[in-house]
């Protein structure tokens, strides 16, 4: 018998809109393949609500903090309540692009040159000395807050100028930005699926109407173009394969994760970021993955189910 699956989405993280949305998606693919399911918005009654409904088996279209950072996981854990995706510590691991470069760092995994700015070194420190700590890199880069996903609080600096600016805006949301030398080239998203043995589904290079895959980009139809398979070498598609699924283990990622790459003018690969709840919506690209490898929608959010439950 199938577990009453409670679809947790909204929330109130800064991507709540996107969460709506993914959600609706699941919730729609969950009914068509019969099983018993209710959209849940996550907010202070959250507990009582899954008391209440007797969830069986959460399935989190939560994006962003509260959702995809662990915080939430660790609630279903107490209530002894299974759950899609990654556990506590993955998610929490990849919502903090620091911790994330770290890791990739000590695991060997090829990610972009960076350095860190918090808060307090801001508001402390001359600004001439931050403005060297990141001309250092090597202009151009982007600045990243810590914490947010789909594109909310990044700047990309091509003039020193721009510096200040790039970091307020970063702190719009976090108290430590992350600088990233920028990559040229193609940016190409591996989508991984599974547990132990996880694998990941067909590349997709992302093109945007704009130049840049913004919020914008990502969620508005025509925005953005999927292109499967990649326009690389079938060589860098397998390399990029190998480090997105030794990303996924090094992380400790369960159910399913987006992968971020960047490609270079000399073809070598970089590991940006990990998504671990990816967004599932009509201009989404995991959907278009799975799509690629033959899993319709509805069978995807089927697997995760069943990946939750082992």
């Amino acid at each position: 018998m199938n577990p009453k699956i409670g679809v947790l989405l909204g929330g109130r993280s800064a991507e709540r809109e996107v969460s709506l949305r993914t959600g609706e998606a699941i919730y729609r693919a969950l009914l068509e393949k019969g099983y018993e399911a209710i959209k849940m918005d996550v907010d202070n009654n959250i507990v009582e609500n899954l008391k209440h409904n007797n969830i069986g088996l959460a399935f989190i279209a939560l994006h962003g903090k509260y959702g995809e950072d662990g915080t939430i996981q660790g609630l279903l854990e107490m209530l002894d309540i299974p759950y899609t995706g990654s556990g506590v510590l993955a998610s929490a691991i990849a919502m903090n692009k620091i911790v994330t470069k770290k890791i990739l760092l000590a695991e060997g995994i090829p990610t972009p040159e960076h350095c860190t700015v918090s808060l307090e070194e801001f508001t402390n420190n001359p600004r001439s000395e931050i403005k060297a700590k990141i001309t250092g890199l090597g202009l151009p880069v982007v600045i990243k807050a810590a914490t947010q996903g789909s594109t909310i609080g990044i700047t990309f600096v091509n003039d020193s100028n721009q510096i200040k600016t790039g970091l307020e805006e970063a702190f719009k949301y976090d108290t430590e930005a992350l600088v990233e030398k920028t990559v040229k080239g193609p940016e190409i998203t591996a989508s991984v699926l599974g547990n132990e043995n996880p694998q990941a589904l067909p590349l997709i290079e992302i093109v945007s109407a704009t130049g840049v895959y913004d919020y914008e980009a990502k969620y508005t139809v025509g925005m953005s173009e999927h292109i499967i398979p990649p326009r690389i070498s079938k060589e860098i598609q397998a390399e990029i394969g190998f480090w997105a699924e030794k990303t996924y283990q090094a992380i400790g990622c369960r159910g399913l994760a987006r992968v971020d790459f960047m490609v270079d003018s000399a073809s070598k690969p970089f590991v940006l970021e990990v998504n671990t709840m990816p967004g599932m919506t009509e201009t989404s690209l995991y959907p278009d993955a799975a799509r690629a490898a033959g899993i319709s929608f509805p069978d995807l959010m089927e697997k995760l189910v069943r990946l939750a439950g082992q």
